[in-house]
């Protein structure tokens, strides 16, 4: 080595967290997603407070005002709401059941799926028969059935969502756990006495939180959609809570007098919300891939 290269100072190697961002960043669309769960977030539950809107009482006599009219940015629908605040509070409504249904569904998914991996054998065979038999059955339908049962609300919906939405992550966790579990160094525990448990959480789980996070994303806009779809047919949280299904599904009934805007603005949010979780998701995946982390 020549005196000119010993002087050179040397690179120190990128961390593969920093390096994880600089590849998310590196998606324009995963950015632009993050941007947009961002607005709509403070959009719903910081727009409130300095848009203050009565989403309680009815104003027959506000009915129906075209966006513009008489200080209503977004109009008014059929009983007098202000569209614009009914809007940022069926944000928070749409925004509490993905986020919680979806953590709930990715948390127990990822649980079921790295013991089921694991452990292998029969209890592998009849953990995941049980996946198998709730996979058959369509999860809409189940939602519809349980929602005509019982009054729905946001905790029923969380917990109905998340208890059949939980398959998909516990299946692709099951598969990086066989992968895992005859690794080299969770060998190497259970030699020294680490018992399955711990083998799970301490180097399965955590091994596999790629796989988790991306597949968080996913589940949360999923959850969006089986919210939009059960408001969307009169099974949702009811009045005076709202979601933008609800409202959608209620703009659709006055769709031949012309109320556009009852339809629009709640159809574009559940749309964008959607799209921004899986851009989201999308970057992710590539940030957490070691062959891109690695280049």
């Amino acid at each position: 080595m020549s005196e000119t290269d010993a002087r050179k100072p040397r690179r120190r190697p990128i961390g593969l967290g920093r390096q994880g961002v600089a590849v998310f960043f590196e998606n324009k669309l995963a950015v632009f997603g993050l941007i947009l769960v961002v607005f709509l977030v403070l959009f719903s539950f910081l727009g409130p407070l300095i848009y203050q809107t009565d989403q309680v009482h009815t104003n027959l006599s506000a009915a129906h005002l075209a966006p513009g009219e008489q200080g209503y940015p977004l109009g008014t629908d059929g009983v007098g709401y202000d569209q614009l605040g009914r809007l940022m509070l069926g944000g928070q409504t749409s925004l509490i059941v993905g986020l919680a249904a979806g953590l709930l569904a990715t948390t127990f998914g990822t649980i079921w799926g790295a013991i089921a991996g694991f452990m292998g054998g029969w209890v592998d065979a009849v953990m995941m028969r049980i996946v198998d038999a709730l996979m058959s059955i369509p999860a809409l339908f189940l939602f519809m059935l349980i929602a005509t049962i019982v009054t729905p609300s946001v905790p029923l919906l969380v917990l109905v969502i998340g208890a059949f939405a939980w398959l998909n992550p516990a299946r692709m966790v099951r598969g990086d756990s066989i992968a895992l579990r005859s690794r080299e160094f969770v060998t190497a525990m259970r030699g020294m006495g680490g018992g399955p448990l711990r083998a799970v959480r301490t180097h399965v789980v955590r091994n596999a939180i790629g796989t988790v996070i991306v597949n968080a994303t996913f589940q949360v806009a999923d959850a969006v959609l089986y919210v939009a779809y059960l408001s969307f047919l009169g099974l949702g949280v009811p009045p005076p809570a709202a979601n933008w299904g609800g409202m959608l599904s209620t703009g659709l009934g006055e769709i031949y007098s012309g109320h556009w805007w009852l339809i629009f603005p709640p159809g574009i949010a559940i749309i964008i919300l959607v799209l921004a979780f899986n851009f989201v998701g999308d970057g992710l995946r590539d940030a957490f891939e070691v062959r891109l982390r690695k280049r």
